[in-house]
């Protein structure tokens, strides 16, 4: 295993994760410190802060499960994948997420997309 996909296979493992302690250190596995996370609903930095947004998601979304939906194309430190979440076997919701990984193999940035990048008729290539 790659250290950049070992990063991501962790930090989606503690996204299915209900055990607290397993979280913590599955975050202290995959993230740095002062990881920054944002996507259309969070803007957070911080490994604390990261570990209560995926308690406080448990809360909202109980029994989710997390996925990665594609192969995970690395360049550099940079990966892009997509995902998606399903609850009791039905698509919640789906996205692409690109992450910086540092040379330390740790996640130090995620930007996260919800939905599907669609075509743009009106782009001439």
């Amino acid at each position: 295993m790659d250290f950049e996909t070992g990063s991501l296979d962790k930090m989606l493992a503690a996204w299915n994760s209900s055990d607290a302690a397993t979280i913590e250190q599955l975050a202290t596995d995959a993230l740095e410190h002062n990881v920054h996370f944002a996507d259309p609903t969070h803007n957070i930095i911080g490994r604390e802060a990261f570990v209560a947004m995926v308690h406080r998601t448990h809360k909202r979304v109980p029994g989710a499960v997390y996925s990665h939906a594609s192969r995970i194309d690395v360049q550099n430190n940079f990966c892009r994948y997509h995902w998606e979440i399903h609850v009791e076997n039905k698509l919640l919701l789906e996205g692409f997420d690109v992450t910086e990984i540092n040379d330390a193999g740790k996640v130090v940035k995620v930007l996260g997309f919800f939905g599907k990048l669609e075509k743009d008729e009106d782009c001439k290539a």
